[in-house]
């Protein structure tokens, strides 16, 4: 729980420094202030009057304290912090005023003058991942030591008495760990090691290549057999109980010195047969399957009929080990040049499954969304979502182009991606992957994976009124993900990831309508393993444009680099609280904090300042408004004449003694006045003086009208309803957007509006606990629901802006997100967004 501290004694008096803020660039280069977030955010003096506080800084000594001292003085012409002023804004005041401990002198006398741009560490890796986006093709992707050998062991098809491939056979003699075996060198796995290393000791001994080598990976295999059982069956590769078994019986034929009697291999050929008996030969020759991405593993097939599904690249399901099985038992000359394709590109080594087109389009789209630093890539962005709504199919699609089987990981990823950004797919594509009501990962399948259901539970909460599909895959994941979460069995068997229980646990708690982007960003960047991430096919590989440490450090430095900018506007936003007096009015500093906390979660980006504290500062205001008049001493001509005053206010001024209500009001029109004089920044447009002023003061008086009513839970809604309302409309005037007059926009806009007003009034009954009903929360996800589509859909040229309907969503869920959050949760979010660098 966060409290106010006393001041204490003996603390020295603290010295002010001043910054000016200046950015021509999205992001802005800021000194990172360590904050203590328990005594820090609710204790500094910002009246400008100095004064003995208590400032703590967990872990540090003096001279640690003194290490931090920050003084920044920096000349601006785009940017000027005159909203820390509530009525009567100065030119002094276009300074933030940080105050500092004096000793911090004492400890380091050197000031150190901080230049605001963006720092060329960013501009270096925001130029990186664009490279990235722009050399995209089929996907980079590691190299399979196991497929390799398949791609080895293919003979000299013209006659000659060697391997086709030689560069492969080569890369297996260059690539041998120094424990003899072969196989992902990031992370030890048993199952990943001896598949490899079979597939490897194999192929030396069909060429009598490298003796010395092979003995040594027939070595590693007999000490390391046994290893099999007491590794996770979720760390066993795609297909490994079908392939092992496989490379066994060709081990025996070349006469290889192995345990082929070991007690455990036993289990391996049991899982083999059960493995094809869930999808009978007839079935497999008739309809493509997953086994067709293992046919290296697959005795007495009919090659004539397998061959009618292959892929238009020539490939076998994409599967190089697969295609090289295929090439030798047929010749299909299709096959061949598919591997020549392969082993060219990738020199030799090949990988365990290619193209991976939509796997990596698709999953780096929402790596850099999630960790919050897609804004800066949306070009590159919208082109990954055309290529991929390009190849969109009915039946789903799979991790590369023309598939001919479908798989629910990918298609849920693509129909999640897709729907946010506005593209109109149905969601009828998840019924190929329902069985009397439950959903599963192939055609065929009947079992799930956990990433599988955790991406399907993502979509699903993307739901359009009347979607009934997505609500049972709703259900099913949810029941399924909280099972494997109750029996602590979140390992998934596609991926070896840093924190998929917190991924999962947070995807839970907080879904779609309750999750804000800078709360799933900071939590995300703890989750996020970067390059250390692995992903299982029928080997251990990584996809380098999906996971990897320039991801992660762009994402740490853009999160502490806006976390400065919210610290040092939260200073402001003190400042103005005191000066402006709510306490008296009963609005706490703690609910001061919530509110700007509320605005930072959402619209979090250092150049939309003006947005985030208009919304801030209106919601305090209207909060202290309306406990003002909900109080006994106002009547209702007493309100009447408050708000009559606050009219007349807007074209001459008042004089003399003011009640409560009057003073509230001429916070309001300070609020408006420094609203106004905020410089725009980037390219974000600046309304008129005049409009500015004129439409946010008809939407307070509006919202004022509405409290003049008797109180009661009818009104409260109301005024929750109201107020929600009110923000949006200020958050679009300080975004430079005015109301739309088209009638198509308009009538959007008016419907926006009323969603909104009733989505928010009966979040708020919801909350009642004595209103806390089953028909309330229908009417609630029915009316988010119709929100949702409403902003994501998109309608004519003339229809009204994304923008503007996100700021709808936005201040939506922001309700959802405080209606459904325990206060202990929300302050511990508050903390990590706003006081704990990453």
């Amino acid at each position: 729980m966060l409290s106010v501290a006393t001041p204490g004694a003996g603390i020295r008096p603290i010295r002010r420094c001043s910054i000016l803020l200046c950015s021509d660039f999205p992001v802005t280069s800021l000194p990172l202030f360590r904050l203590s977030p328990l005594s820090f955010i609710l204790n500094r003096g910002c009246s400008g009057k100095k004064k003995d506080m208590p400032i703590s800084y967990p872990g540090e000594g003096k001279a640690e304290v003194g290490r931090r001292r920050r003084i920044a003085d920096v000349t601006v012409t785009t940017f000027a912090w005159r909203e820390n002023s509530s009525i009567k804004p100065s030119t002094q005041e276009c300074n933030v005023e940080v105050e500092w401990p004096s000793r911090i002198s004492e400890a380091d006398q050197e000031e150190t003058i901080i230049n605001l741009t963006v720092e060329s560490g960013i501009r270096r890796m925001i130029e990186e991942v664009k490279e990235m986006f722009l050399s995209m093709g089929d996907g980079e992707i590691t190299s399979s030591a196991y497929d390799t050998a398949w791609v080895a062991m293919v003979p000299d098809l013209t006659g000659g008495c060697g391997p086709r491939f030689p560069s492969c056979l080569q890369w297996i003699v260059d690539n041998q760990h120094g424990d003899g075996s072969w196989g992902y060198g990031g992370l030890f796995s048993a199952h990943d090691r001896i598949i490899n290393t079979l597939a490897c000791v194999v192929a030396l001994r069909s060429w009598s290549a490298s003796p010395e080598q092979c003995e040594k990976g027939i070595l590693f295999l007999k000490e390391n057999m046994r290893r099999l059982a007491e590794e996770d069956e979720e760390l066993m590769p795609i297909g490994f109980e079908v392939a092992l078994p496989s490379l066994l019986d060709i081990a025996e034929r070349l006469g290889l010195d192995l345990p082929y009697d070991y007690p455990d291999l036993e289990d391996i050929y049991a899982k083999r047969e059960i493995k094809l008996k869930e999808i009978p030969r007839d079935v497999m020759h008739h309809v493509p399957t997953t086994l067709l991405h293992s046919l290296e593993g697959m005795p007495d097939v009919e090659w004539d009929k397998l061959l009618r599904h292959q892929n238009l690249d020539g490939s076998l399901l994409f599967s190089p080990s697969s295609t090289a099985y295929a090439l030798m038992q047929t010749g299909n000359q299709n096959c061949l040049l598919y591997l020549h394709k392969v082993v060219d590109k990738f020199r030799g080594g090949v990988p365990n499954v290619y193209p991976v087109d939509f796997f990596e389009h698709l999953w780096a789209v929402d790596k850099l969304q999630r960790l919050g630093i897609s804004r800066y890539f949306e070009p590159e962005i919208k082109q990954c979502m055309e290529y991929v709504f390009k190849y969109w199919t009915e039946y789903g699609i799979c991790w590369a182009r023309n598939s001919l089987v479908q798989d629910i990981d990918d298609t849920a990823m693509g129909f999640r991606l897709l729907r946010l950004h506005g593209y109109g797919v149905s969601p009828d594509v998840f019924r190929n992957f329902e069985r009397e009501g439950e959903f599963f990962g192939f055609v065929g399948q009947l079992n799930q994976a956990v990433t599988g259901m955790y991406n399907l539970n993502r979509a699903s909460r993307l739901v359009f009124p009347g979607e009934e599909i997505l609500q049972r895959a709703k259900d099913f994941s949810c029941r399924f993900l909280r099972e494997k979460q109750a029996s602590n069995q979140l390992l998934d068997k596609w991926v070896i990831a840093k924190d998929i229980s917190g991924e999962i646990a947070y995807a839970l708690e907080f879904p779609f309508y309750a999750s804000l982007p800078r709360i799933e960003t900071r939590l995300y960047i703890e989750q996020y393993g970067g390059a250390d991430d692995v992903w299982i096919g029928k080997t251990l590989y990584r996809m380098p444009y999906v996971n990897n440490q320039v991801y992660l450090d762009l994402a740490k430095a853009d999160f502490n680099q806006c976390q400065a900018v919210h610290q040092l506007e939260w200073l402001g936003m003190q400042r103005w609280y005191k000066e402006s007096g709510l306490e008296v009015h009963k609005v706490t500093l703690k609910t001061a904090l919530r509110a700007y906390f509320l605005a930072a979660a959402v619209i979090f980006e250092p150049d939309r300042s003006a947005e985030r504290l208009g919304w801030a500062k209106s919601a305090l205001l209207a909060e202290a408004i309306a406990m003002c008049f909900q109080s006994e001493c106002y009547t209702k001509e007493t309100k009447f004449t408050a708000v009559n005053g606050f009219r007349v206010n807007g074209q001459q001024p008042r004089w003399g003694w003011k009640r409560t209500g009057e003073e509230l009001m001429d916070l309001v029109d300070g609020l408006i006045d420094a609203l106004e004089a905020m410089p725009s920044r980037g390219q974000r447009p600046k309304l008129p003086a005049k409009t500015f002023r004129q439409n946010l003061r008809c939407a307070w008086e509006e919202w004022l009208t509405g409290l003049k009513e008797e109180a009661g839970d009818a009104q409260q809604c109301y005024k929750e309803g109201e107020t929600a309302l009110l923000l949006t409309r200020a958050v679009e005037l300080c975004a430079g957007r005015t109301e739309p007059v088209h009638d198509t926009a308009r009538q959007e806009y008016i419907h926006l509006a009323h969603l909104i007003t009733s989505v928010c009034g009966r979040l708020h009954l919801r909350a009642s606990k004595d209103n806390n009903n089953g028909s309330s929360r229908e009417d609630v996800e029915s009316q988010m629901q119709e929100l949702v589509k409403s902003v994501c859909q998109r309608h004519s040229p003339n229809g009204l802006d994304d923008q503007t309907k996100q700021t709808f969503l936005a201040i939506a869920k922001s309700r959802y997100y405080t209606a459904c959050c325990p206060s202990a949760v929300l302050d511990k979010h508050i903390a990590k967004v706003l006081f704990e660098p990453v």
